[in-house]
């Protein structure tokens, strides 16, 4: 065999060792050091913490006496009262069993959990997988996870090595079907890594499992991981951000830095990307304090200013008018997911629409699968509503019409982005025909000399639209989003280990060698009305139009859309300049001098025993 043909078939060989997560990339970041939250270790070796009461408590709920009522076993016991890490009372436990599910949509930094999990564990208590989430463990398949699994998925991104599932755990007969797996499989606790929603699920679930389950009337543990990449699980200064955050708003922001620059390279196109986030707004914000784009959209302020979407479309359009008066014919606008249902009009439009749904359902509940007609329901909204949606691209429209299995609005699948392309062009077509109207008889920067306004007419509105989304949910974590997973996991370790029930553990102080807290999920939980009825819940953490993060943005953006300010920040970062960098937003909210965070320091660890 020749030298060339030698050399061909050992770089076959090395390409083919690459597969299955074996990447050069993939292998590394497996030896990637953890830093750990000083009260995990002891003689720098990882030992689980105790936990005790602090006097600091949850803010006042108002719905706490209709919680107590829910929750006779759980709240008393846990109430609205904290816990944090200590060195004291170390628990010394042998013989728990303890299982964990993913619930949900996947966030970077899972499997981190599971390490950290199994570390706080120790060799002497066993720790079992869930397969596919609240499905699987109703179906009751577990399998025991273990070390040599766990050196395979350190560091890596995804929830592939258990799977996950969004079905709820919420009836009787579930709760009841929960208690016999939990007697079959002998469980002690149960670990729940989730966002908002399940979450919820598990404090009802503490509820119902908290006594009588195994023969001498012990009850199985219920613990909580703030998970979701949307960031709307926050709880004030206790819990700054759930896992996943980082590093999907550092994936979005690199996407969208790249569009800046090319924008900026081009110079003919503006770019309307729409970025995950249904129910909040905290991503786009994030990637706008990242990459300083022209346009940023912020769902709670649309809502709370009661913006029309006739204004949000004349605010880009006066955006796209005031940089093409400079000659810039380029710019990128972001826009949150969830933009549609925070619109005050959409939101009664959509809100019209689902009551006259349910009108139809009540007058045809003998034949359900009976499309419903347009007419029926445009004749049961209201004149307004009937206006907005005669004012609608035909598409959309249609769209708003169009519901899932449960009747619920499908908002991911409206591309909020390619309305309002369509209607900012409608909305400059006109502008161009007749700029005298629109410009000639303004005042200062309104107003525009002939030689702007030639220059507007004559230029070509070219436009692209993006949805980001999945790209966010599954990548390698961040280092922040590595070690705060890894540190989430060894709470909940210590917090089974202790014998508690009803908590969700958090970190904070990520800037300060971080402290690890179980904040009681009873005092999270509050009533909102959803689907027609009050429903106990753990309420969604909205973008504050009063907070540092959002103020720091609401300073600069007038100065983003006139100049291009555009920042690149680059692909996240595992080791270099930027590996320890947290979050702009939580950085500012939480009011850190700095954006390095610091999770206290790297334990002697044996790799083989993950």
């Amino acid at each position: 065999m020749s030298e060339r043909t030698s050399a061909y078939a050992d770089l076959r060989k090395t390409l083919k060792n690459t597969g299955k997560n074996r990447s050069v990339f993939e292998e590394e970041i497996r030896r990637l050091p953890l830093p750990v939250v000083a009260t995990f270790l002891v003689n720098g070796k990882i030992a689980p913490a105790g936990f005790a009461a602090v006097r600091e408590k949850l803010p006042k709920n108002e719905h706490s006496p209709a919680v107590a009522g829910a929750f006779p076993q759980l709240y008393p016991r846990t109430g609205d009262q904290i816990l944090q890490a200590t060195t004291a009372g170390r628990p010394r436990v042998k013989h728990k069993r303890v299982a964990v599910l993913f619930s949900g949509g996947p966030a970077a930094g899972g499997h981190n959990v599971l390490v950290g999990l199994k570390c706080a564990l120790g060799p002497d208590n066993a720790l079992f997988g869930v397969q596919n989430g609240p499905k699987g463990l109703l179906e009751g398949r577990l399998f025991e996870i273990t070390n040599r699994a766990l050196a395979e998925i350190i560091n890596t991104g995804g929830f592939d090595f258990l799977g996950s599932d969004r079905a709820k755990i919420e009836t009787g007969e579930q709760f009841a079907q929960v208690k016999l797996v939990c007697q079959q499989n002998r469980l002690d606790a149960l670990i729940i890594v989730g966002g908002d929603d399940s979450n919820t699920n598990a404090a009802f679930l503490a509820e119902h499992l908290f006594s009588d389950v195994h023969s001498d009337g012990r009850g199985v543990q219920i613990l909580g991981v703030p998970k979701t990449i949307d960031g709307d699980l926050q709880v004030d200064g206790l819990l700054p951000i759930s896992f996943g955050f980082d590093t999907a708003t550092k994936i979005y922001s690199e996407l969208v830095g790249n569009i800046l620059q090319d924008t900026r390279s081009s110079r003919k196109y503006w770019h309307f990307v729409r970025l995950m986030g249904r129910s909040a707004s905290h991503v786009t914000l994030e990637v706008a304090l990242q990459t300083k784009p022209t346009v940023t959209l912020i769902s709670e302020e649309i809502a709370e200013r009661e913006y029309s979407l006739s204004h949000i479309v004349d605010l880009i359009g006066r955006a796209i008018v005031g940089r093409a008066a400079q000659g810039v014919d380029h710019g990128v606008v972001l826009i949150p997911e969830g933009l549609i249902e925070f619109i005050p009009e959409m939101k009664r439009l959509i809100e019209e629409l689902n009551e006259a749904m349910l009108a139809w359902d009540k007058e045809h509940a003998a034949k359900r699968n009976l499309a419903v007609p347009k007419r029926f329901l445009l004749g049961r909204i209201s004149a307004k509503s009937a206006k907005l949606m005669a004012s609608l691209p035909r598409e959309f429209a249609d769209m708003l019409l169009d519901r899932d299995e449960h009747g619920n609005l499908q908002v991911s699948k409206i591309p909020t982005e390619k309305l309002l392309v369509e209607m900012v062009t409608a909305r400059l077509d006109k502008m161009a025909r007749n700029p005298e109207q629109f410009f000639g008889q303004g005042r200062g920067r309104n107003r525009r000399s002939p030689e702007e306004m030639a220059h507007f007419v004559k230029r070509e509105f070219a436009t692209n639209t993006h949805f980001f989304g999945y790209e966010g949910r599954c990548g390698a974590p961040s280092c922040f989003d590595a070690a705060y997973t890894f540190n989430l996991g060894l709470a909940a370790g210590s917090l089974a280990l202790a014998g508690k029930t009803g908590y969700m553990v958090a970190i904070r102080n990520l800037n300060a060698g971080g402290k690890a807290l179980a904040l009681p999920l009873t005092g999270l939980i509050g009533v909102e009305r959803r689907d027609g009825r009050d429903k106990m819940v753990i309420k969604k953490a909205l973008v504050e139009t009063d907070s540092p993060a959002f103020r720091f943005f609401a300073s600069c953006r007038d100065r983003w859309c006139r100049e291009d300010c555009f920042a690149s920040p680059g692909p996240r970062q595992l080791w270099g300049p930027t590996a320890s960098q947290l979050p702009m937003s939580v950085a500012l909210n939480q009011g850190y001098s700095d954006l390095t965070f610091n999770l206290g320091k790297n334990p002697k660890r044996d790799t083989d025993k993950a």
